[in-house]
């Protein structure tokens, strides 16, 4: 889960960045933006802050300087939830104290709950849904012009997924986050997104195209595919999944470096996108996969209409197709009925795979969702132990891949100075994404000139646990 509060962890350039395109000296008010959840809700923020910029507000960074906080909240699992009511909470108690006037709430929290969260709260100032994010100057307006007879607005899913043609970047200005579609068809019986985020709508492709130029134009060497199901891209546009075309077309747009490819769902993966990303020449070799399971008997209870003959085939073609490909998934222990030996099975899988980047979940139950209601619920405690036992698996896998990489010569995108007296700075390869995979530090001559946002030609050195540590040798662009 990505975290921004009050624009914290963002280096000196994207502060910089944000505070001269958000100053205004004729500003209708000035606000502070705290942005919880995935990388689909940081898209929806930065959105939302250019509207707000557009329509004349400025962005501060403490709130206790602002008129009011806006809050994109997430909602999907309980401690998201804790978390995006814990900001609220704090927000609110500002208001209290009358250390700012208002706090307006958005997102899938705002989307889940709706009138119910202004019953629970109704000091909350005004209420934005999922889909009525475009509205969010409305909702200010309203309230900076001391209205509340309308504090929320929410808007039914649209067919086709929302333009994001008025970002304000959050992320470090080299890399960027790219919605390709909304929502999602998928019905497994533990996920709320559907109930969120509505029925899945892809971006057309010339939107998309437009999108990632411009984003490149604006300093973006990096572009991150996102959506609840990027393999499913395309299918209610065209009739059938398009994504190995979209990613053609990426691919050939000049000035993008790497393109990263995310939440892929383990269906519609044909020869035609194997060879596509295989032969590309900026889309890396890494797939964002949540496979959640690999017994049968989970599989059909979780309704994620795999098998795990399918599933191991499909890893099976996508290792032997793309050369050097790095993997990502995730897992779930403790779904409701999971014995010991479906367990187990999971456990075997994960190491017979080897996969290189693996995130563990225990199993959460989510109100209003197909598998609250299954029987056998299994107590915390076995869920914690069988998540652990299965990290300690992937750990092993983990090491020993960063140690196969010693000796090895890596391109290496900097993200930020960790040290500059000793030239040392922080990165990631081909095979780490942004704030949920291992880092790679990296050391340089003192004559050596590196900034954030430069690929660099690294030796790998050493191996720390899950990170890298490598020698700026080569080439610096």
């Amino acid at each position: 889960m990505r975290s921004l509060p009050i624009l914290a962890d963002q280096d000196a350039s994207t502060e910089s960045r944000i505070r001269l395109q958000s100053d205004s000296g004729n500003a209708k008010g000035s606000y502070a933006f705290i942005s919880l959840g995935c990388p689909k809700n940081l898209v929806d923020s930065e959105q939302m802050l250019g509207l707000l910029h557009k329509d004349g507000y400025n962005l501060v960074q403490d709130p206790e300087n602002s008129d009011f906080v806006v809050i994109n909240t997430c909602g999907f699992i309980d401690n998201a939830r804790k978390e995006s009511f814990e900001a609220i909470d704090q927000m609110l108690d500002l208001k209290r104290k009358g250390k700012i006037r208002g706090v307006i709430v958005t997102g899938c929290l705002a989307e889940r709950q709706q009138e119910q969260l202004l019953e629970a709260r109704p000091e909350i100032d005004g209420l934005v849904g999922v889909f009525g994010r475009d509205d969010i100057t409305t909702i200010v307006n309203r309230f900076m012009d001391g209205l509340d007879e309308q504090r929320s607005i929410f808007r039914p899913a649209p067919i086709r997924a929302l333009a994001d043609d008025y970002r304000l970047q959050l992320t470090p200005k080299h890399f960027a986050y790219m919605k390709v579609s909304e929502g999602c068809d998928r019905l497994c019986t533990f996920c709320a997104i559907p109930k969120m985020r509505g029925k899945h709508a892809s971006k057309p492709m010339e939107g998309i195209i437009e999108e990632a130029k411009k984003l490149v134009d604006g300093g973006v060497r990096e572009l991150i595919l996102v959506a609840q199901d990027t393999t499913y891209y395309g299918i209610d546009l065209y009739g059938a999944p398009r994504l190995s075309e979209l990613l053609e077309k990426l691919d050939a747009i000049n000035g993008v470096d790497w393109i990263r490819l995310m939440y892929f769902y383990p269906m519609y993966i044909d020869d035609r996108l194997v060879q596509t990303i295989a032969g590309a020449k900026k889309i890396l070799p890494y797939i964002d996969m949540p496979l959640q399971h690999i017994n049968d008997t989970m599989l059909k209870r979780m309704a994620r209409r795999v098998t795990r003959d399918s599933t191991h085939e499909m890893v099976t073609k996508l290792r032997e197709g793309i050369p050097n490909l790095v993997m990502r998934t995730t897992m779930i222990t403790g779904f409701p009925g999971e014995t010991d030996e479906q367990f187990d099975e999971l456990e075997a899988f994960v190491g017979e795979m080897r996969f290189e980047r693996v995130g563990v979940f225990t199993y959460s139950i989510e109100p209003d969702t197909p598998a609250a209601k299954l029987p056998d619920h299994l107590p915390e405690r076995i869920k914690k132990e069988r998540r652990n036992r299965l990290m300690a698996v992937q750990q092993k896998n983990a090491f020993e891949w960063c140690a196969e990489r010693v000796g090895t010569r890596m391109d290496v995108l900097i993200d930020k100075v960790v040290d500059e007296a000793n030239n040392v700075w922080l990165g990631r390869s081909y095979a780490d994404a942004p704030d949920v995979d291992a880092t790679v530090f990296v050391t340089g001559e003192k004559d050596k000139v590196i900034r954030p946002g430069n690929i660099v030609d690294c030796e790998i050195v050493s191996s720390q646990h899950y990170d890298l540590v490598a020698a700026a040798v080569g080439q610096v662009r």
